[in-house]
C-alpha cells in the first residue's frame, strides 16, 4: 500500500482515500492515472467528470449545477450507477467546495483533488484558499495532477519524490516562523519566510524524501515532479 505522511509528520499505511475530480486542467493524463489506486472512492465536481471519463473511470457521485458537462459526457452517465447531487446555478459555493464538504462530512481524512490547478487563475487561487479553512487542519488534503501537487502545513509535512524535484515553500497570509527543512538542496534552519520575499522558491529534493517543519504560520508547499510519478508520490 502507498505510504502517507501525516500533517504532523511520520509515515503510516494509507487510510481509505477519496479522489475528487475538479474542472481545472489535467496536463498529463497518464501521470494523473498513476495517482489512482484500487479501493479509492471517486467523486466529481460537475465538469471534473470529464477527467474521470477520460481515464475510463466512473465517479460514484457528481456535485454541482451540471452546467459544465458536455452533452457527450452526460450521455456517458446514462444507465450508470451514478448519484447526481444537483444544485442551483445561483449558489454561494463552488462545485468543488460542495464535493469537499461531502468528503469531510462522510469521514474521509485522506483526500486528493485532481484538476484543481492551472487554467483560470481565480479558480486556482480559490481552490488553494479553500484548503486554508481551519476545520481542515487535521485532514490530509492536497491538490495533485500527477505532475504538480500543492498542500498546506501548519506544523510538519513530508514529501516523497525523486532527486531534482522542485519544492517551493510559500508563506500564506503572513510570515511563517521557525522554518526548518530536511532533504532539500538548500536547507533552512529555523528561519522566517516572509510573503513579500522569494526565499523559499525553487528548492530541490536531494533523494526520495524530504520534510519541512514550522513553528507558526501557514505554509504552502508546492512540489513539482521532475518526471511522471510511478509507484511513489508525495503527501503532506
Amino acid at each position: 500500500m502507498r505510504p502517507t505522511i501525516l500533517p504532523g509528520g511520520g509515515f503510516f499505511i494509507s487510510m481509505p482515500r477519496l479522489i475528487i475530480f475538479a474542472n481545472g486542467l489535467v496536463p498529463d493524463l497518464e501521470s494523473t492515472r498513476k495517482i489512482i489506486q484500487p479501493g479509492d472512492t471517486l467523486i466529481a465536481a460537475d465538469g471534473g467528470t470529464q477527467h474521470a471519463l477520460a481515464l475510463g473511470l466512473m465517479p460514484s457521485i457528481i456535485f454541482g449545477d451540471m452546467d459544465s458537462l458536455s452533452p457527450r459526457d452526460r450521455r456517458s452517465l446514462d444507465g450508470q450507477d451514478v448519484e447526481i447531487q444537483l444544485y442551483p446555478r445561483d449558489k454561494n459555493e463552488t462545485d468543488l467546495e460542495l464535493a469537499l464538504l461531502y468528503a469531510i462530512q462522510t469521514g474521509y481524512r485522506n483526500i486528493i483533488i485532481i484538476g484543481a490547478l492551472g487554467g483560470r487563475l481565480d479558480q486556482t487561487l480559490g481552490n488553494l484558499s479553500l484548503l486554508t479553512d481551519p476545520r481542515f487542519s487535521s485532514f490530509d488534503i492536497r491538490l495533485d495532477d500527477g505532475v504538480e501537487e500543492a498542500f498546506f502545513t501548519r506544523t510538519r509535512a513530508g514529501l516523497l519524490g525523486n532527486p531534482g524535484d522542485i519544492v517551493s515553500l510559500i508563506p500564506w497570509g503572513g510570515e511563517v516562523t521557525g522554518v526548518s527543512t530536511q532533504g532539500l538542496r538548500w536547507p533552512l534552519h529555523e528561519e522566517t519566510l516572509f510573503p513579500d520575499k522569494t526565499r523559499g522558491i525553487s528548492n530541490e529534493i536531494l533523494g526520495e524524501q524530504a520534510a519541512v517543519e514550522i513553528a507558526s504560520g501557514l505554509l504552502l508547499c508546492v512540489h513539482r515532479r521532475k518526471k511522471v510519478i510511478g509507484s511513489q508520490s508525495a503527501e503532506g
